[in-house]
């Protein structure tokens, strides 16, 4: 029941951070595989300023921080990639 309870709020966190780094969704799939990645790397940043979430509102929030600055960091990678392609 706890996998799908973390899959809820991984879905939740992709659609919230989707919407605050771009402004739209990408789709389900996507914005769980965003959620769910974003909670683990989330849960590490956390977990290196000493800071554990507690309950279902924390979990969110941890997503949602992590899913942000994966597709911060997404958005680097390609925005680079578009610029070497540019300059070819």
């Amino acid at each position: 029941m706890y996998f799908l309870w973390y899959l809820l709020i991984g879905l939740v966190a992709g659609w919230l951070a989707n919407l605050i780094v771009k402004g739209s969704g990408s789709g389900l799939v996507v914005n769980l595989i965003v959620g769910v990645i974003g909670g683990l790397l989330g849960g590490w940043l956390f977990g290196l300023f000493g800071l554990v979430p507690v309950g279902t509102l924390g979990s969110l929030l941890t997503s949602v921080a992590g899913a942000v600055v994966l597709l911060w960091i997404v958005g680097l990678i390609a925005s680079r990639g578009k610029r070497s392609r540019a300059e070819r």
